[in-house]
C-alpha cells in the first residue's frame, strides 16, 4: 500500500468517528460520497475526490460543532502533495459549488442541512453575479458541483455499509495516475 494512502487509511481509523453537525461520522459519509460517485460510473479520480472531499475537517478542526470552515483549501493542500488536480480541485472548490448552487438554483438553500448552513454563512454566503460566472469558469466546477450534489445525498445511515478501506484501491488508482503524469 502506497505510505500516503496508509496514512489517510489510518487517519480515518482515528478521527473518523467524529461529527460535526450531521447524525452520522466523518467515516459514514465520506463512503457515502463515495459509494454516490460509484453509482453514477465516475473516474477514480472523482470516487477518490467525494472520498475524500471533507479530509479537511479530520486534519484541521477549529469548531468541535462544525468542523473547519475551511476544510476545502487545507484538505486540498493536504492532498496535492500525491493527487493531481481531477482529485484536489474539486475538493478545493466543493465549498465554492454550494455558494453557486444556493444562488442559482430555486430551493437548494432551503434544502441545505443545518450543519451545511451553518457553514454556507462563514464560506461567504450567496455569490454575486461575478463570483458565478469567475467559478464557473474554473477547470473542475462541473466535478465540484456533481461532489457537492454527492455531498448532500450523502447523509443516509443506510446509503453505504462499506467499510473506508473498501475504496483503497480507487486511491491507489488515482495516486499512480499522479505520479505518472508529473
Amino acid at each position: 500500500m502506497h505510505p500516503f494512502i496508509h496514512q489517510i487509511s489510518q487517519l480515518f481509523a482515528t478521527q473518523g468517528n467524529n461529527s460535526y453537525g450531521e447524525d452520522i461520522t466523518q467515516t459514514e459519509h465520506a463512503v457515502q460520497c463515495a459509494e454516490l460517485a460509484i453509482l453514477t460510473n465516475e473516474s477514480d479520480e472523482l470516487i477518490s475526490a467525494a472520498l475524500l472531499h471533507d479530509i479537511g475537517h479530520l486534519i484541521a478542526t477549529t469548531d468541535i460543532a462544525y468542523g473547519n470552515y475551511k476544510h476545502d483549501s487545507v484538505g486540498a493542500d493536504f492532498l496535492s502533495k500525491h493527487f493531481g488536480p481531477s482529485v484536489t480541485e474539486p475538493i478545493r472548490l466543493h465549498a465554492q459549488a454550494k455558494r453557486y448552487l444556493c444562488s442559482v438554483e430555486p430551493g437548494y438553500l432551503e434544502g441545505l442541512s443545518a450543519a451545511s448552513l451553518n457553514s454556507f454563512n462563514h464560506q461567504g454566503g450567496l455569490m454575486s453575479d461575478i463570483e458565478q460566472q469567475k467559478f464557473m469558469a474554473e477547470s473542475y466546477a462541473k466535478q465540484a458541483i456533481k461532489l457537492r450534489r454527492w455531498d448532500d445525498e450523502g447523509k443516509v445511515q443506510e446509503l453505504s455499509q462499506q467499510p473506508f478501506d473498501h475504496y483503497l484501491a480507487h486511491l491507489t488508482a488515482s495516486v499512480i495516475k499522479a505520479s505518472t503524469t508529473v
